[in-house]
């Protein structure tokens, strides 16, 4: 049920976004959009399918903790 609801809602969102980059041209932008949401749509489907899978949070932190250390230090 979850997958099913979950390919509607990425069908109408190609639906609603994809045409309208195609008609201006904006090559650029689609490729950025169709990588995002490819992206999304397998975390989406492996949350969906109760597949184990790494928290996103933890490589922001792991890429941004380094310069907010550097920060931190710098300001005190």
């Amino acid at each position: 049920m979850e997958v099913a609801l979950l390919v509607v809602i990425f069908i109408l969102i190609i639906a609603l976004q994809v045409p309208p980059l195609v008609k201006k041209k904006m090559w650029r932008e689609l490729v950025a959009f169709s990588v995002l949401l490819l992206i999304g749509m397998i975390y989406s489907f492996g949350l969906a399918l109760k597949i184990p899978l790494p928290n996103p949070a933890r490589a922001v932190e792991a890429v941004f903790a380094p310069l907010t250390n550097l920060i931190q230090k710098a300001l005190t």
